[in-house]
């Protein structure tokens, strides 16, 4: 009697393949930034697109993700989160694709750029070209979650320069969230909210003007936390 084996990931019904897609932000001290790839190949070659790429068979999907972004920024130990599964059965002309995608925070200053810096660039998230694939619908979800979760975690300070001037949080901020703060208002809500260290250096932010600079205390974040942290305004 014949005795049929499966070879190891062989299988008697179709499946499909899986990718990561990796919404990469910076900050450039006025506008919130997008990385972007250039598509070398077919489909849609030409064409911008996230950093991704498929799953290796030995690899989670965290993994992929973190090898994208070490690939494409030099970064192997930033701010990273998972968004959701992306699965419309024609997202990908090439095969079934089915996408795992995440969001990452990255300081540019740290950007090194990886094998594919020559196709990657920066863009402003308010002039992102039409992208390929459903990435545009990605990144209006990763965007709409980076909203949400900035009133909960510290995830502004991720963007920003280990010292920073409270203008330059003031604008990352504005710049999240679409909104104008008044000056005066937000320095004090940040002070006593004791999320930030002031510095005894300075940085001169105009002609007549030295700027206090500050750190994020990631001590007194863990405390609030605790305790239920949210940030209003």
């Amino acid at each position: 009697m014949e005795t049929t084996i499966e070879k190891k990931y062989c299988y008697q019904y179709p499946h499909p393949a899986v990718t990561t897609d990796c919404v990469i932000f910076g900050f450039d001290g006025t506008r919130l930034q997008v990385l972007l790839i250039e598509r070398g190949i077919e489909p849609y070659v030409g064409r911008w697109a996230l950093p991704g790429g498929f799953v290796r068979i030995d690899e989670t999907t965290d993994a992929c993700a973190r090898r994208e972004l070490l690939e494409e920024t030099g970064i192997d130990n930033g701010f990273m989160a998972q968004l959701q599964a992306f699965s419309d059965v024609d997202r990908d002309p090439r095969e079934r694709v089915i996408t795992i995608a995440y969001y990452a925070l990255v300081k540019l200053q740290q950007v090194r750029g990886g094998d594919d810096a020559a196709r990657a660039h920066w863009f402003p998230l308010d002039d992102v070209p039409k992208l390929a694939f459903d990435h545009d619908l990605i990144l209006r979800v990763a965007f709409e979650r980076l909203r949400r979760d900035i009133h909960f975690k510290p995830i502004g300070f991720e963007l920003l320069p280990e010292l920073f001037t409270m203008r330059q949080l003031q604008q990352l901020y504005e710049a999240i969230l679409g909104v104008h703060f008044d000056r005066r208002n937000f320095h004090k809500k940040m002070m006593h909210l004791g999320l930030l260290t002031a510095t005894d250096e300075t940085i001169r932010q105009s002609p007549k003007r030295d700027a206090m600079l500050y750190r994020f205390n990631r001590d007194s974040y863990n405390e609030l936390k605790q305790n239920g942290f949210r940030l209003e305004f």
